[in-house]
């Protein structure tokens, strides 16, 4: 695969790092500016280098164009690519808005290519067997999910461009919270309505929020409960999995997140009480086990893992508790 990638900070950089651990070769790279960054990732990964992106999309030694850029880009970068008969791996959330999402959609069918959107998450070894596991009724039934997922504000960071919803979307729910949502529906499956919560109690971002508060509901009763947050000083990843007969709980993502492991339990009221821990290395491997899963998905002609249709999805529910946060009602889905 000959690939070209849009953005060259630092989601650029680490799409490139997977991708060169890989047989498929970076062509070229698009930035705002040419600078110092972009001269050494041309050299880093013996890539060519444009100012502008559509000089990318349009060349036909490109096989992936990968969008690593704020979301207001997103959308019109994604069908440009598409049109241009591209397959395309776009960072979440997949667009601004629903409104947006669906026309990358429509341009998804129309192309015949593949769009994956970036939820890495999925690829982390701890997430990854947990959804083996329950897949194979290791717990049971699902009962529901309870998931805190927050980071720390370095300072001045109501200045950064996740701030600006003109940019950015939203808040909190738009960053973070897209991959909790994701999780969420990938464990337990649709939903039919949600309650949501939001605060804005520190970073001076209104109306954009720091934190969320989210219950999420099956048609089965199925709950998923969920914190996310821009205020959580010491950063955190706690991802839990009840079942009828057992729990799954994945903690830490590595590096500042702290060692990533499985913990898995089973219920036995005959016996003492007993878990199993399971630890993973400090490396973060998703982008390449991320990167590895997309090829293959076009190799092979099906969806990937965390399609258009994933990225829709989740930004369907975000505006959904945008909703219900604004009404302090339940909003329910169709």
């Amino acid at each position: 695969m000959r690939v070209g990638i849009i953005g060259l900070g630092r989601q650029g950089w680490r799409r490139a790092e997977a991708i060169k651990k890989t047989s498929d070769k970076i062509i070229i790279g698009a930035t705002d500016k040419i600078n110092e960054n972009s001269k050494l990732f041309s050299e880093s990964f013996g890539c060519e280098i444009t100012d502008n992106w559509k000089d990318l999309v349009k060349r036909k030694d490109v096989d992936i164009v990968v969008i690593c850029t704020p979301p207001n880009l997103h959308s019109n970068m994604a069908v440009t690519a598409l049109r241009a008969k591209k397959h395309v791996l776009c960072e979440k959330p997949l667009a601004l808005n629903v409104k947006e999402a669906k026309i990358i959609l429509k341009e998804v069918k129309k192309s015949g290519c593949k769009l994956k959107c970036g939820f890495n998450l999925r690829y982390h070894p701890a997430i990854s067997l947990a959804k083996k596991w329950v897949d194979r009724g290791l717990i049971g039934e699902l009962i529901f999910i309870r998931c805190r997922y927050g980071i720390v504000g370095r300072e001045g960071y109501e200045k950064d461009w996740r701030a600006k919803k003109e940019i950015s979307g939203g808040g909190q729910l738009m960053d973070q919270g897209m991959h909790v949502l994701d999780l969420s529906r990938w464990f337990l499956g649709e939903f039919k309505e949600v309650f949501g919560s939001l605060s804005t109690n520190f970073w001076k971002i209104s109306p954009l929020e720091d934190n969320v508060f989210a219950i999420l509901e099956t048609k089965e009763k199925q709950t998923a409960f969920c914190h996310i947050s821009w205020t959580q000083w010491k950063n955190l990843f706690s991802f839990e999995v009840y079942g009828k007969d057992g729990y799954l709980t994945s903690e830490g993502l590595g590096g500042s997140y702290g060692l990533e492991k499985l913990i898995f339990g089973k219920r036995d009221f005959k016996k003492p009480f007993d878990q199993k821990i399971i630890k993973f290395g400090k490396k973060d491997s998703s982008w390449l086990e991320e990167w590895k899963e997309f090829t293959l998905a076009i190799k092979k002609d099906r969806q990937p893992l965390g399609s258009d249709y994933d990225g829709f999805m989740a930004l369907k529910l975000a505006e959904a508790l945008y909703k219900s946060a604004r009404t302090k009602k339940i909003v329910k889905l169709n």
